[in-house]
């Protein structure tokens, strides 16, 4: 079969305790007190069904955000979002364009719909959107970006992503995924140039900036139409009660947003500069993790396996065509002063 499983960060090294997880771009903090005592009240209404339309969780997150809550649909993660749309609009014959250090599932989900995934190449591990219009055939259905990109944290003006979108041909479909978008300050993520289109769709997760990734909830903004296909294909009761209610206070909870945005930042600035410091540099990240850069494949991976004899767990990204980079979630301050320091020791021939 052409797909291949997707592969999730480990969290655990066998014989080795006291593990810090950096692998998986998890908020260390966790969810906010209002989002974890939601979660707790809804354990009184196990035994009734979740709601079907998420009214309460779309109206929560359209008046954070300022947007129509009638053209918002929730889903298990963004990543559902990424497989309904493959699934709406694209199938056997059609293309689907994805950069080539863009996430894996744009990849897997047009496979599964069908359709054939085109991996376009970047620039300096930026997204070109030149080549991306070059790319573009009559058999061209959709395009994902990411913006900020995971595994390289770099991202596009607002301009070059309204340009992408005003040069595609009509028939294709820009999807935008702001799986970090919450982490730059006053960024919309997109959503500004999907009221202004007809062909944007832009998707957005709890599971970074809020510290839900355990229960999995993530949405979608779009053109009417757009979101009109996907709720006749998605499931019914898709998303939990609990799941629902934490992200409804999650979002609500703008103070702590902002505080793990701003930790993230000052600390991702401070790992960023540490690491430089000790010869592995990286590209200006915008999202919550540094893509540390060795000086070959041989070198990343005895990093990588020098970092887990000392408990600490990173991403290889080698399945992303970045043999000799390591992914460094941005972890709270021990974490990453731990892992600086084990890389220091490393750089300086610890085995």
């Amino acid at each position: 079969m052409e797909i291949q499983p997707y592969q999730g960060g480990a969290s655990q090294v066998d014989g080795v305790q006291n593990i810090v997880k950096l692998s998986s771009n998890e908020n260390p903090f966790g969810p906010s007190e209002d989002a974890v005592e939601a979660f707790r009240r809804t354990s009184f209404d196990l035994h009734r069904y979740p709601s079907t339309d998420h009214a309460t969780l779309r109206e929560a997150i359209s008046e954070v955000h300022g947007l129509d809550a009638g053209r918002i649909v929730c889903g298990v993660g963004s990543d559902e979002i990424i497989s309904l749309l493959c699934q709406g609009y694209a199938g056997p014959g059609d293309e689907v364009i994805h950069t080539e250090h863009g996430f894996s599932m744009y990849r897997i989900s047009a496979l599964a719909a069908g359709a054939s995934p085109i991996e376009v190449a970047e620039r300096e591990r930026m997204t070109d959107v030149n080549a991306i219009l070059a790319a573009c055939t009559e058999n061209t259905r959709m395009v994902f970006i990411a913006n900020p990109n995971n595994p390289t944290g770099t991202m596009i003006g607002d301009g070059e992503v309204a340009r992408l979108a005003e040069k595609l041909p009509e028939h294709v479909l820009l999807v935008l995924d702001g799986a970090y978008a919450e982490y730059i300050e006053g960024y919309d993520g997109g959503a500004a140039l999907v009221d202004r289109r007809e062909n944007v769709v832009m998707t957005r997760t709890f599971s970074k900036l809020y510290g839900l990734g355990g229960l999995r909830v993530g949405w979608g903004y779009g053109p009417a139409h757009v979101v009109d296909v996907l709720n006749r294909i998605r499931g019914p009761f898709n998303l939990s009660q609990p799941a629902l209610a934490a992200a409804q206070a999650a979002v609500r909870d703008e103070e702590y947003a902002t505080k793990c945005r701003l930790e993230n930042t000052r600390l991702r600035g401070w790992l960023a500069e540490a690491l430089a410091e000790h010869g592995v540099s990286s590209d200006t990240s915008m999202g919550n993790f540094v893509l540390a850069r060795f000086a070959s494949q041989a070198e990343a991976q005895s990093c990588d396996v020098y970092l887990q004899s000392q408990g600490l767990i990173v991403r290889s990204v080698v399945g992303y065509r970045l043999p000799n980079y390591l992914r460094i979630t941005v972890g709270d301050e021990s974490a990453c002063r731990r892992v600086a320091h084990a890389v220091g020791q490393f750089k300086a021939g610890a085995t």
